[in-house]
């Protein structure tokens, strides 16, 4: 009878940490026998000319991979996978518009492809586009801000790619 009594409210407290906490699950689980990933210099085929995207993207990706702790990075000699990413559209577009016609936020979108291979067996894991966007402010309707836009967009798609390498396994 006091064994319910103790357990009970302990799960509610349990529950009740991970719900005030935002905390979630998310599964770690990467392909069988890919421990050591290879994550070479993104390619841009899109077209867009600013400057730095393919090192920020290569960047940022690295860097959230060595976070999660998943995967080790790698050179493809030794690496057991590779991601291989390349920057294939971006697209720039009014999002506000003032009364006099004036641009005042612009959205950024850009999809990056992206192809998972197991190194060591050479087959593919998945394939997929990748699409996210970022908003910047775009004073006197310029494009003095753009790389916030382009800086929120690499982080939601970097951040999208390492979900789908960590998960849905």
């Amino acid at each position: 009878i006091f064994g319910n009594a103790i357990v009970i409210p302990f799960q509610i407290l349990v529950t009740m940490t991970f719900i005030s906490c935002n905390y979630g699950f998310r599964g770690k689980n990467p392909p069988e026998g890919i421990n050591k990933l290879y994550v070479p210099l993104f390619e841009n085929t899109s077209g867009f000319a600013e400057a730095d995207i393919r090192e920020n993207f290569t960047e940022t990706l690295k860097n959230k991979i060595v976070s999660d702790n998943t995967f080790l990075l790698d050179n493809k000699e030794t690496a057991d996978g590779s991601l291989t990413c390349n920057i294939v559209n971006v697209t720039d577009e009014p999002l506000v518009i003032t009364g006099n016609e004036t641009v005042t936020k612009r959205k950024l979108t850009i999809t990056v492809y992206a192809d998972f291979q197991n190194l060591k067996t050479g087959k593919r894991i998945w394939e997929k586009n990748f699409v996210n966007f970022g908003e910047y402010n775009s004073p006197a309707g310029g494009f003095s801000e753009r790389t916030t836009g382009v800086n929120e967009a690499i982080d939601k798609i970097t951040e999208d790619i390492l979900n789908d390498l960590t998960s849905n396994w």
